[in-house]
């Protein structure tokens, strides 16, 4: 018998609670507001419930309830066009909120009451007769929209000279000033923690070779769903994603954020009637980087500056390396699962410096600057990259 007391309380309880769901009650449905920013608590917002309107909020019991829908709008419909206090339910709270009353119709036969919120007529709500259950869910909604954060004072649209400014204060106007390289996981390294140690060992040899790098940001990346693909031509997407064959889990990659020195500096090699080379040979580096390994007098890496960088290089053991070339990078920027670095084809970076040579047309590069160093010829220099460096 006390089993069955309890159960008939329990169903009753369930009962009570889903006819309170489907209980009819007047609110406010939606509201437009092209600022989602500008909802305020002092505004009628979605899943409020009204329970009474006056022309003067003086007291209690100058508002007239507003349980029957049909009663609500024949009053509603005498006093469009007017200022009134709705008091309304808002989970556990009872508010007093003013706004002005207005018609919309929609048709001959159908019309709908919307309410401009006092302080601020972009805000507009739209009263109808709701259930009580989806009263609740717009106020939730309500509440995270009002709480997403502080919104602090108010904002306003400022123009900005874009173009301008990248180019200004860009090496590039393709440049984006800060690198990456993404590390795949091996193809039976399942954890992230050894991902991360050969990024940080690639990382390590580079700066201890004599590549200034300077370390910004890592983070972890979700590689899904990878599948192979031909690695025919000039495919590289394809042929960084080769070596997950039958991977249908998500993995973990490592992204490592760094900056290409503290500065790139711009150089411009123009040749001169006669010359048939530019006066630079280079080379690869262990870690993928393009380096200069040799720059000849009397040319037109000479007049650049190269030779002085170059031996300052050497002064202080630093690779003289090549960030961009014709303003494309040329920096590393994949390992695969099979522990290839992915980075700019030795041959094509020749073919570009034996077109331009054919030409006679000047090659735009750019040199990444190691600390402490003294250029030459600085006109142009940019110093994105060292602006987040710390002052000495």
């Amino acid at each position: 018998m006390k089993l069955l007391r309890l159960l008939k309380k329990y169903y009753c309880s369930i009962f009570k609670k889903k006819m309170a769901s489907v209980e009819k009650v007047v609110g406010v449905k939606k509201v437009r507001q092209k600022d989602p920013d500008g909802w305020d608590v002092s505004m009628p917002l979605p899943g409020d419930i009204i329970e009474g309107v006056a022309e003067l909020a003086s007291d209690d019991d100058s508002f007239i309830q507003a349980k029957a829908w049909s009663e609500l709008t024949l009053f509603l419909g005498k006093i469009a066009g007017h200022f009134i206090w709705f008091k309304v339910r808002r989970g556990e709270s009872t508010l007093k909120l003013k706004g002005y009353v207005l018609i919309e119709r929609r048709s001959n036969l159908q019309k709908r009451f919307v309410v401009r919120a006092a302080s601020d007529e972009r805000h507009l709500a739209v009263i109808a007769e709701l259930t009580l259950g989806r009263c609740t869910e717009l106020q939730e909604m309500s509440r995270r929209m009002v709480n997403s954060g502080s919104r602090g004072y108010n904002q306003m649209g400022l123009q900005y000279d874009w173009k301008m400014k990248v180019g200004t204060h860009l090496p590039d106007s393709h440049s984006t000033v800060v690198s990456s390289i993404v590390f795949m996981p091996l193809t039976r390294e399942y954890r992230v923690e050894a991902t991360l140690v050969r990024t940080m060992a690639w990382f390590s040899a580079a700066v201890s070779s004599g590549i200034p790098l300077v370390f910004v940001n890592i983070q972890t990346e979700q590689i899904n769903n990878l599948e192979r693909r031909n690695t025919s031509g000039k495919d590289v997407c394809s042929r960084q994603l080769d070596g997950y064959v039958g991977y249908h889990q998500s993995a973990q990659g490592v992204r490592l954020w760094y900056l290409p020195g503290i500065e790139e500096i711009p150089l411009e090699l123009t040749p001169e009637p006669g010359e048939s080379r530019f006066g630079i040979d280079i080379k690869r580096t262990d870690e993928g980087f393009v380096s200069i390994y040799s720059v000849a007098k009397g040319t037109a890496a000479e007049r650049a500056g190269l030779v002085h960088l170059f031996e300052e290089a050497n002064k202080s053991k630093h690779h003289v390396v090549i960030s961009r070339l014709e303003g494309k990078s040329v920096l590393p920027s994949t390992v695969s699962s099979e522990g290839l670095i992915y980075c700019c084809d030795h041959a094509d970076i020749k073919d570009t410096l034996n077109l331009a040579m054919e030409r006679s047309e000047s090659i735009r590069l750019h040199i990444m600057s190691w600390p402490n160093q003294i250029t030459q010829n600085t006109t142009g220099l940019f110093g994105a990259a060292a602006a987040l460096m710390p002052p000495n």
